[in-house]
């Protein structure tokens, strides 16, 4: 692209949109601004932005300035069955997202790792590990800071570390990853991607570009990512807990690679065997980067979790809360649900994605859940779901604020009060990492209301106290 001779419209001013806006005027090319959305953090946003040379557009003047911009740069979070786009294809014009700008100018390594759950874990060990190697990693993408934001520090010698979601991978074309990791694929998204073959098709494309150069490293456990390794050019390097692959896997309390034990499987401080296949594809991913064992092992001991993700937040008066908002599919709640230790009152609900509850049903019948409060706009089709399936343990309230409280009532000491909602937020809340801190405020509003009071010790009075000293 000839940035200083072509104009652009970036539609959509949130994270990624503000980030391509920025590398776009440092390319010196024309930007403009849109926005369907008119509140007072966008309008911010495109104040702060004109003051860089950046044009807003309102909705009113979209058809008479159209013939003067070249290029949409779409963000993720506007379907690619937008008017807008549409009308972009239809004339003949070329669609990009900020994650194909970057892969465009990216000059260093990058492993990029997609899949339905364990990105963000998966990404943030990744990064751990190679820092612990000495090595310039940054955690970018779709987690932390967008790639284009770390072009310049990364140089040529780091490693991008991206974390790719469904929705950036609808308008990525580029990307060749010297490593494309692929976690798993289970349904979410379909109210976006309307199928389910849609969605794998989406996830494949990470691969698309891949050649006898790159490495595939692909969950050997999941028949659809398994089954990647047909159409991939890459050389596939497996991760299974199952199997004792080419590739990564457990064997013995260790976590091996080759048939080379790497480190012990305690050197990982969170549980469930969801964290044990995210460190599983981590270990295929830095060994293939040529990392020591121990820095894998320092890595891994290193770990904290992700926030957000079956996060312990604290105890009120025997009942743990733990704060996994964001678990916005039904897999990831299971997942939760089965590493969670104990017996838990189960928070559901939110903004519908498209996909059936009954799977969630059938593995909650089998769980520790003991009662689950169902809240959000979603509250009734998860409700018809339960009870489709003989799930009578469930109140339905709507507001998430009193679902919170009414689960805490609900819970006994030794139990847990889980937030998985198996949901998007997007009903009530900008992002599940909104919602999560309200669960988090919630909690501490609680703590004030229910936390026992200390018994007030009373003085004797003072002349009482001179009496008892006295003689007679």
């Amino acid at each position: 692209m000839l940035f200083e001779r072509q104009s652009f419209l970036v539609a959509g001013i949130s994270r990624s949109g503000i980030a391509s806006a920025r590398y776009l005027r440092k390319k010196g090319a024309a930007v403009y601004l849109y926005d369907d959305v008119d509140d007072e953090n966008v309008r911010r946003m495109q104040q702060s932005l004109e003051e860089i040379g950046c044009v807003t557009v309102k909705k009113e003047e979209l058809e008479s300035k159209f013939s003067a911009m070249d290029i949409l740069v779409l963000s993720p979070g506007i379907p690619v069955d937008h008017p807008l786009p549409v009308a972009f294809r239809r004339a003949g014009k070329r669609i990009l997202g900020e994650t194909e700008l970057a892969a465009l100018a990216i000059r260093c390594p990058m492993i990029a790792v997609t899949g339905t759950n364990g990105k963000t874990t998966t990404v943030t060990l990744l990064e751990g590990i190679l820092k612990e190697a000495g090595k310039n990693a940054i955690a970018c993408g779709n987690v932390g800071r967008t790639i284009t934001d770390s072009l310049e520090e990364l140089g040529e010698d780091g490693v991008a570390v991206a974390e790719i979601s469904s929705f950036q991978l609808e308008t990525l074309t580029s990307l060749r990853p010297h490593v494309a990791v692929v976690l798993n694929i289970t349904e979410d998204h379909l109210n976006r991607h309307y199928t389910f073959e849609n969605y794998v098709y989406l996830k494949s494309r990470v691969l698309r570009n891949c050649t006898e150069s790159e490495y595939a490293v692909l969950n050997y456990d999941d028949p659809t990512v398994r089954a990647f390794a047909e159409k991939t050019k890459a050389n596939v390097v497996w991760f299974s807990l199952n199997e004792r692959v080419a590739g990564a896997y457990c064997a013995d309390g260790y976590f091996c690679y080759n048939g080379e034990k790497v480190c012990s499987e305690e050197a990982l401080p969170v549980d469930g065997d969801h964290n044990r296949m995210n460190a599983l594809a981590a270990v295929c991913a830095a060994k293939l980067f040529g990392v020591a064992n121990e820095a894998v092992e320092r890595g891994f001991k290193k770990f904290r979790g992700v926030k957000h993700r079956i996060q312990k937040i604290g105890m009120l008066n025997g009942v743990t809360f733990i704060d996994d908002s964001k678990a916005t599919n039904v897999d990831s709640t299971v997942k939760a649900v089965a590493s969670v230790r104990g017996e838990s009152v189960l928070l559901l609900g939110g903004k519908d994605k498209g996909y059936a509850y009954e799977p969630l049903f059938d593995a909650l019948l089998k769980s520790d859940v003991v009662h689950t409060v169902i809240y959000g706009e979603n509250s009734l089709r998860i409700l018809h779901s339960a009870l489709k399936k003989g799930y009578t343990n469930v109140t339905l309230i709507r507001p998430f604020d009193l679902a919170v409280r009414v689960a805490f009532l609900t819970a006994k000491p030794g139990q847990n009060v889980l937030l998985s909602p198996a949901s998007a937020s997007f009903d009530a809340f900008k992002s599940y990492e909104e919602r999560g801190e309200r669960f988090i405020e919630l909690f501490a509003a609680l703590e004030k209301d229910y936390s026992p009071q200390p018994v007030p010790v009373i003085p004797a009075p003072a002349a009482q106290e001179e009496a008892d000293g006295e003689v007679e």
